[in-house]
């Protein structure tokens, strides 16, 4: 494996990967080299990404002083230091359709031949992302519900889904083999949590947006949302809610890019042991 990570390049042109590698303090890399062996000119795209690959940090409960440190560039801008599992994290929330980020996804996914199979690809990573904010958004509809006069939230929660999905709450987690006491969110695909994410926050913006008050006409808000999100992805040529599969648990995808960001420690701790 070792010979692998020293021959691999992003680009033939650029540094190798491997190389790039900083010891002071800790094993990282800068953002900065990060931006360069991915081919881009400027630091914005791969701030971006930094922003997301701790926001996936803080859903997985990783800590994010141990894999991220700020800094600046030579000419003072803004910079980060990054742990292996720092740049995973930042690559894999790239955009793939580029060939440099793809060819970085893959390297990543397929660097410690011990853990692949815990290794979670982009989709897992985004899933996690979307995941959480969903429950952010849901806490924030939950409260402006009851404002505005929501008495029954489950009542309130199963229209918004009957709407986008033609059934009701018990039959969508009945047709998806969701566990009791889990959330059908927690088995839906990227795809599939975008588009609830969308109605949560659309719902809530409409229930704002029109001062909607009282159990009945806010539960009528949120089937009239969650309908109009359906009809757009079937106009849009998408697989109706209903009828997409289950995805892996979130909590079994959480477990397995948390034990590849401790095996990326470990395979950089051990380039830090002096040679017997």
């Amino acid at each position: 494996m070792g010979k692998n990570l020293e021959l691999f390049h992003f680009d033939g042109d650029r540094p190798n990967f491997e190389s790039l590698l900083r010891e002071n303090g800790f094993c990282h890399w800068l953002a900065s080299d990060l931006m360069d062996a991915l081919g881009y000119d400027h630091m914005q795209p791969v701030l971006n990404s930094v922003n997301k690959a701790m926001a996936a940090c803080a859903q997985l409960g990783v800590s994010i002083p141990e894999n991220f440190c700020e800094t600046k560039t030579e000419t003072g801008g803004k910079d980060w230091k990054l742990s292996r599992f720092a740049c995973y994290l930042t690559v894999m929330n790239g955009d793939s359709k580029n060939h440099q980020i793809a060819k970085a996804q893959a390297y990543f996914i397929t660097i410690a031949e011990a853990f692949r199979q815990h290794v979670a690809e982009a989709d897992g990573v985004e899933r996690v992302l979307v995941r959480g904010e969903l429950s952010e958004r849901e806490r924030s509809l939950s409260a402006t519900a009851a404002r505005q006069g929501v008495q029954n939230y489950a009542f309130f929660q199963n229209a918004g889904y009957r709407g986008m999905y033609n059934l009701d709450l018990s039959q969508i987690r009945q047709r998806k083999q969701v566990p009791a006491g889990r959330s059908p969110l927690d088995f839906m695909g990227k795809t599939e949590l975008a588009a609830n994410l969308f109605r949560v926050t659309q719902t809530e913006e409409k229930i704002q947006n029109e001062n909607i008050r009282g159990q009945q006409r806010l539960e009528h808000t949120a089937t009239t949302v969650g309908k109009a999100v359906r009809k757009t992805i079937l106009e849009l040529g998408g697989t109706p809610p209903e009828q997409l599969p289950p995805s892996k648990d979130i909590k079994e995808v959480k477990k397995g890019l948390k034990k590849a960001g401790k095996e990326y420690a470990k395979l950089d701790h051990k380039k830090k042991k002096p040679q017997g």
